[in-house]
């Protein structure tokens, strides 16, 4: 009897062996990888599908489009999973970009997230107008090619530097995105030149959600004053809208610039998407 009990010991161990060497897959998610026909760049693009997609076979879809997509997909497909199943909020395609294959994540997302050249980096800066090319004319054209998203609203989520091109891409070409999900912008990026780019006016209503945490600041370790810089943002797009965007502006509480993002995606995406705004 002893002995059999061992074994039966034993068999329970190798197996929880076995399974923690087995790695954890975001449900109904899958990866492409897409070219930038001007670059040849290629990157990898992460695809998480709802899960109503498969049965509902008539049913479009939103797309939320996540930039610093490694990072963004896992944070934005956990917090959104019991909303979105339990029907709180509407399910969505999430669509997230990461950075180019073959550069480290830090060169891809300076070259690609800031919109203008400053030669005091050692990277690459300024190419977020090609960014935004290949996001519009080739990430764009597979997504609609390949799933049911016909004539649905569109979200761009970016933080940081995707925060700042998210912000670009607002005042340049408004109605690209439905709605922007912008996160601690570093609007200080070549001394806050973002504040100083024109305004183009959009043509259909846009919603912005723009939130910081209340602890990005120097006096709390940060290198930049990511709360002003947001306030400045936030200004400008009051002031010099003019109409059609609906800003919602957030100061995170007790949240530091490593934090904040988790909730500025779901305060945001609930803000958006959340079933007391179907109502």
């Amino acid at each position: 009897m002893l002995s059999r009990y061992f074994w039966v010991l034993m068999v329970l161990a190798f197996s929880a062996i076995a399974n923690a060497n087995v790695e954890f897959k975001i449900p109904r998610s899958t990866v492409v990888e897409l070219q930038d026909k001007n670059t040849d760049r290629t990157y990898p693009i992460f695809i998480k599908l709802p899960k109503s997609y498969r049965a509902n076979t008539t049913a479009s879809y939103p797309v939320i489009y996540l930039l610093d997509g490694s990072y963004a997909f896992q944070v934005v497909s956990g917090v959104t999973r019991f909303p979105m199943n339990s029907g709180v909020m509407e399910q969505a395609i999430i669509v997230a970009i990461s950075y180019s294959k073959g550069s480290k994540g830090a060169a891809s997302r300076v070259r690609d997230y800031t919109p203008y050249l400053d030669e005091d980096w050692k990277l690459e800066t300024g190419k977020a107008a090609h960014h935004a090319d290949f996001i519009n004319d080739t990430v764009f054209t597979y997504i609609s090619n390949n799933y049911r998203v016909e004539g649905m609203p569109k979200t761009l989520v970016g933080n940081s530097l995707g925060g700042l091109f998210s912000a670009y891409v607002l005042f340049t070409r408004p109605n690209m995105f439905s709605s922007y999900i912008i996160g601690s912008p570093s609007v200080w990026f070549r001394d806050n030149a973002i504040l100083s780019e024109a305004i183009v006016p959009a043509k259909t209503p846009v919603n912005v959600y723009l939130a910081v945490g209340a602890l990005e600041r120097p006096e709390y370790g940060e290198r930049e004053d990511m709360v002003e810089g947001a306030q400045q943002l936030a200004q400008k797009i009051t002031q010099q809208s003019k109409r059609h965007i609906n800003l919602k502006f957030k100061l995170i509480d007790e949240a530091t610039h490593a934090t904040a993002f988790p909730t500025t995606a779901i305060q945001g995406l609930d803000w958006l998407y959340g079933s007391r705004q179907q109502q």
